[in-house]
């Protein structure tokens, strides 16, 4: 695994195909409540081992296609085991709209015709969004493992975002769309500007970029 940046008790790196099963694990249980994602998944607490089914299935599609593409997922590591996970793309790849959700037309069925082109649409109205800012990188995912949440983890992975960035001279920042009050203070507290306000049916947000 190559490293991005270390010190004596973690290391930011990039994550080993073994540990994969592991970031499904945290993402699903950082983004159980999500709501954008619990709106496309239909979500009910009457039938939440649906919404469930289907929220792991979508994580693990996200990180195989990410994993296919060779884009970056980033893990924190201490005592080499997965603490933390950050998932991102740039905006050049080939991760384009059209490609990048093809697979969620297939997975999204059940969740209906309607659900599925207002999570494309999200995505094209990001992209949109930021247009004007060049090349850049998305983070899509952002977890740390709840036994460890308040340590500082998260704030050490973006900080290790920040050198794969910096690292990158064709780039221009990293942006993330944040739809919680506690996320916005996280990020804006990492220096991370609001470059715009967007609403996604009753769900609104904020796309930050640094």
């Amino acid at each position: 695994m190559t490293t991005i940046m270390q010190n004596n008790a973690y290391s930011v790196q990039y994550i080993a195909a073994e540990d994969i099963s592991v970031a499904a694990s945290l993402i699903y249980q950082a983004y159980h409540d999500d709501p954008v994602l619990q709106q496309v998944l239909n979500y009910s607490e009457q039938n939440l081992g649906a919404y469930e089914k289907k929220l792991r299935a979508l994580i693990r599609e996200e990180l195989n296609t990410f994993w296919q593409e060779k884009q970056p997922l980033i893990g924190l590591y201490s005592n080499e085991r997965l603490k933390a996970v950050a998932c991102v793309f740039e905006s050049n790849s080939q991760l384009q709209a059209q490609r990048y959700w093809h697979w969620r037309l297939k997975l999204m069925l059940s969740a209906g015709y309607l659900q599925t082109n207002q999570l494309i649409e999200k995505e094209q109205t990001i992209r949109n969004a930021l247009k004007e800012q060049g090349n850049y990188y998305f983070l899509a995912f952002i977890a740390v493992d709840p036994h460890f949440q308040g340590q500082g983890l998260g704030r050490y992975l973006l900080r290790g975002l920040d050198d794969l960035v910096q690292s990158n001279t064709a780039s221009s920042g990293l942006a993330v769309f944040v739809t919680r009050h506690q996320h916005n203070t996280f990020f804006e507290s990492e220096g991370f500007k609001l470059l715009k306000k967007l609403t996604f049916n009753s769900v609104e947000g904020e796309l930050l970029f640094k």
